[in-house]
């Protein structure tokens, strides 16, 4: 029998492998520290994002997206997937065109007036944009962002306990 504190050393060691292993390849959380998301996510609160979910399944749109930053790989950030490669887009007036039709956005709740000429989205690549419309920065300002870039799709917001639920 090993003594007591042995026992102890080995659990532990063996729950910071299991939550290296877990962080790594399967779900991370993640702080969101500006407003570009707003109302979906407010500065503050905390997600979850499987990590593994596009190694099986393709990026849909309309999913809310973490991803390394095009601009600075070193950065994540968050924002929500709008267009699909080889689909085109333009914006007019604030609106969303995709493949020449009007986008529905429930979520987005502050609309600017920005327009942006049609433009098709490589293959491999996608274009974000912030639900908080007038205060994202996002794909219409620094461009597309590549699949290998995607961390994966936030789907549940678990701080603050008020919010805590399903993201949509």
């Amino acid at each position: 029998m090993k003594p007591w504190w042995k026992e102890l050393v080995e659990t532990l060691i063996w729950a910071l492998v299991l939550a290296l292993v877990l962080r790594t390849f399967v779900v991370q959380a993640f702080w969101i520290p500006s407003g570009s998301m707003i109302p979906t996510l407010m500065p503050g609160d905390r997600v979850l994002v499987a990590k593994f979910w596009y190694h099986f399944t393709e990026p849909k749109r309309g999913q809310v997206v973490v991803f390394k930053y095009p601009m600075d790989p070193t950065r994540d950030f968050v924002k929500r997937l709008i267009a699909l490669p080889g689909e085109t887009i333009e914006i007019k007036n604030g609106v969303v065109y995709i493949n020449d039709s009007p986008l529905e956005e429930p979520y987005v709740k502050n609309r600017d007036f920005l327009s942006m000429e049609k433009v098709t989205v490589p293959r491999g690549q996608y274009f974000m944009m912030g639900d908080n419309r007038p205060n994202s920065q996002d794909s219409r300002f620094w461009g597309f962002v590549p699949k290998n870039y995607l961390r994966g799709p936030a789907f549940f917001r678990y701080w603050p306990l008020s919010r805590i639920g399903v993201l949509k």
